[in-house]
């Protein structure tokens, strides 16, 4: 009769000892660290949400009381100094606190849209949006970028100062038909113009200027860029005919699942600089891109562009291909607020006119 394999002794802990040859592999280690890592972000957001939740109800409660039993700001402060009598290790419940919960529920009380989103973002983003968006598209869209691009208080400052929002309805990204068809959620991803004000580039400065100061601080690029896009290289070296050619950047966006050619031009758009990107694009297809991956695009970030221009020479552009612009300075918001204003009134004025019906011919 066969003998079984004999057990292992316990010690005196109780516990099996280990076996010598077994080591641990780091990836097992590392896939508990992600676990908790998952926690941490699943609590803090769980925290953010109850605690967006509860302004929500004091707001609501406070224009309750103030519609119904009269309640002033006299009122406020009292309940304020109640509150930290009664609870004197909570912060977050001053008197103009209150009051901006009460406005915070006031704005979104009647925007079934926006209440969910608000929950998604910490306080101080939320007072930031709050108080400097007037008009409910505007807030919207910070509220779902803010989200989307996961910004910090600082990024959100940046992209507000910088009026975003305002360069996006005035001038929406200029995309060539190509990438339409083959990439028609890249309308969303990518910008007409890039803020670059963080390069502190001299106003006469060279590619190789641009270029450095871009790669330098690339952290920052990455986030005007947005959150899916991944750095690959610079100055990034693609073989033809025996000849070697340099793409300035290339990046890959996870979204789009493509490779992403940056040619950088310090000067005002031409069309003939469409052909050469065009070239990097065709090389990029042929001899880097894998598989699975769809078509590259193509950006020609250039110092100025005329907007006619552009739509001309994008109009025939059989690759997937857009032309933008950087800015190595903040736009002045209030003028750009003024074209805004311009814009929405003219769009009104077009929809409150009643379009003339053609005449046909007399018989």
């Amino acid at each position: 009769m066969k003998k079984g394999p004999k057990p292992k002794k316990k010690s005196k802990s109780g516990l099996v000892p280990s076996s010598p040859k077994v080591v641990p592999a780091q990836a097992d280690f590392d896939a508990v660290l992600e676990l908790i890592d998952a926690a941490r972000t699943k609590a803090v957001a769980t925290v953010n949400t109850t605690l967006i939740e509860l302004y929500w109800s004091i707001g609501e409660f406070i224009q309750g009381k103030i519609a119904d039993d009269g309640w002033g700001k006299g009122t406020v402060e009292t309940l304020a100094e109640h509150i930290r009598r009664k609870q004197p290790n909570v912060r977050g419940y001053s008197a103009s606190n209150l009051w901006r919960m009460m406005q915070f529920f006031e704005t979104y009380q009647d925007q079934p849209k926006l209440a969910p989103l608000v929950r998604e973002l910490p306080w101080t983003h939320n007072l930031l949006i709050m108080s400097r968006c007037k008009r409910d598209d505007e807030r919207e869209f910070y509220l779902r970028l803010a989200t989307r691009e996961k910004w910090g208080k600082r990024e959100l400052q940046r992209q507000l100062s910088g009026a975003l929002f305002e360069r996006v309805a005035l001038s929406p990204p200029k995309l060539a038909p190509a990438v339409r068809e083959i990439h028609p959620e890249a309308a969303s991803i990518f910008k007409d113009s890039y803020l670059v004000e963080f390069l502190d580039l001299p106003s006469a400065h060279s590619e190789a200027d641009l270029e450095h100061a871009l790669v330098e601080k690339l952290k920052q690029f990455l986030i005007e860029l947005g959150r899916d896009f991944c750095f690959i290289g610079s100055q990034y070296t693609v073989q033809v005919g025996g000849r070697d050619f340099a793409i300035d950047l290339l990046f890959f966006n996870r979204a789009l699942n493509c490779l992403v050619a940056f040619e950088l031009k310090i000067e005002e758009f031409e069309p003939e600089h469409l052909g050469k990107l065009e070239f990097y694009l065709e090389a990029l297809d042929r001899d880097v891109k894998k598989p699975h991956e769809r078509p590259s695009i193509g950006v020609l970030l250039c110092a100025t562009k005329d907007h006619e221009v552009v739509e001309y020479a994008l109009s025939r552009a059989a690759s997937p291909a857009l032309v933008s612009e950087y800015q190595t300075c903040l736009p002045d918001k209030k003028l750009l607020q003024a074209k805004l204003h311009e814009f929405y009134e003219l769009a009104q004025e077009r929809a409150a006119t009643p379009a003339t019906p053609s005449k046909g011919r007399k018989k």
